[in-house]
């Protein structure tokens, strides 16, 4: 059967916005734990500007095969989520890469291995939020100062594992200096925004205080 030829005008009409751009995001982690909370303080603001890369966060679904009369039977098993990483500019005053060195040192110090044990002493939550390159995905008029929240992801209770090395050598030039974060990730969830008000099959979708707004043009976290 014959199936009508598919042009370039209605690749163009599928592909709304002109297609998400991984490099508009912002990165969120509005609250510190609360022994070294003083440490955060306006640091969130900087992260925002200086997080230079990170990634949507991924889970997987492992499948239990269960044996049947010689043939296998699949059923869903257990979700894992994976790592979450960025990568944040180091500027001269270390002060975003202090704080995280502070928090790892928080659960297990340098000295003596010895650390905090309640996880609510250690676990925050954060926040990466996909920017659209205008106020609407179906924008036909131009708004300048204005972007979008396209998906924004929760990851609830969040802790660093690794804060990784920074390479020196005088044959390095014209470049600035950098870093990883690695973060264990109990969970996430799709939390309010403009593309996302259905969530996962019309669950999972939350909207609390703490979740990103797009305020004055710029994506902030709520009170």
């Amino acid at each position: 059967m014959a199936i009508p030829t598919k042009k370039i005008s209605d690749f163009k009409a599928a592909l709304v916005g002109g297609g998400a751009r991984p490099n508009l995001f912002e990165v969120s982690i509005p609250s510190f734990p609360t022994p070294i909370t003083g440490e955060w303080t306006g640091l969130n603001d900087d992260l925002q500007f200086l997080c230079k890369a990170s990634s949507l966060p991924a889970s997987s679904m492992a499948e239990i095969p269960v044996p049947f009369r010689g043939r296998i039977l699949k059923v869903a098993g257990d979700r894992t989520f994976a790592d979450w990483s960025i990568t944040v500019i180091n500027d001269e005053n270390f002060r975003l890469r202090t704080a995280f060195e502070k928090w790892m040192n928080l659960m297990s110090n340098l000295a003596d291995a010895t650390g905090v044990t309640n996880p609510e002493s250690y676990m925050v939550n954060a926040f990466v939020t996909q920017l659209g390159r205008g106020a609407n995905p179906h924008q036909a008029t131009q708004e300048y100062g204005q972007s979008s929240d396209l998906r924004i992801y929760k990851m609830f209770s969040i802790f660093p594992t690794e804060v990784s090395a920074i390479d020196l050598s005088y044959e390095t030039t014209d470049t600035v200096e950098q870093f990883d974060v690695t973060f264990q990730v109990q969970w996430f969830e799709i939390a309010s925004s403009l593309q996302s008000g259905q969530g996962a099959g019309g669950a999972n979708v939350i909207t609390t205080p703490s979740a990103p707004q797009v305020t004055n043009s710029i994506v902030t976290p709520g009170p």
